[in-house]
């Protein structure tokens, strides 16, 4: 029987060969497509000395809006973004994904991994707009999975019985700032500490399980 606790094992067995990376989107729109995207977030996790998931290092880069992108005024009233403010340095879409790419494939390659797996919470919407964005520059080679997610939405479904990751993260006992909310640094932070902490959860009771197994 494999055994599934964490002591000597690295993230790349722990997840088949794939590094989960969290990544959290901010954009003008729901539409990959037609809608900007305005700010990109990446969290690694690693494994600490307790043999826990944690939140490791972070990415963040502000976008200028592509050529023709759809500005939902609804999209910046919740986010609060301004997109074209001078003091957001933001970079165009190429410059922002070779950014992120480079974060992405350097720790993939530490890990000595495949690829990168993205993790969201509605994770298929952030890989949506990364995607779009990718097309637009031309870009055929991404270090993430093509379709396979970690969406902590439904795992907080499964474990927490909410998808609302302000719900979610209340029921794991971390903190949440409804004010900093919207900032991709912070959500893509606090949907890694939520991913780290249904993994070791799942973890421990898996591990726990096995032994009662075997005594």
């Amino acid at each position: 029987m494999t055994d599934l606790s964490f002591p000597g094992r690295s993230i790349r067995s722990r997840f088949g060969h794939y590094l989960p990376v969290v990544i959290d989107v901010e954009t003008a729109g729901v539409h990959p497509l037609h809608n900007a995207l305005l700010e990109i977030a990446a969290v690694l996790v690693e494994i600490n000395e307790h043999n826990q998931l944690v939140r490791g290092e972070t990415f963040s880069c502000h976008v200028l809006p592509f050529e023709g992108a759809h500005l939902d005024p609804a999209a910046l009233a919740v986010n609060k973004i301004d997109p074209y403010h001078p003091f957001r340095f933001a970079v165009e879409e190429e410059k922002a994904l070779a950014e992120l790419y480079e974060f992405v494939n350097a720790a993939v390659k530490r890990q000595r991994c495949r690829r990168a797996v993205l993790v969201g919470h509605n994770a298929h919407f952030d890989l949506s707009f990364i995607q779009a964005a990718a097309m637009r520059c031309k870009i055929k080679k991404t270090p993430f999975h093509a379709f396979t997610c970690f969406d902590t939405a439904t795992l907080s479904g499964l474990v927490f019985s909410t998808t609302v990751l302000a719900k979610a993260l209340y029921a794991a006992g971390i903190s949440f700032d409804k004010n900093e909310a919207h900032s991709a640094i912070y959500d893509a932070e606090k949907t890694a500490d939520l991913f780290c902490q249904i993994v070791n959860r799942i973890q421990e009771f898996s591990t726990k399980n096995h032994r009662e197994f075997l005594s």
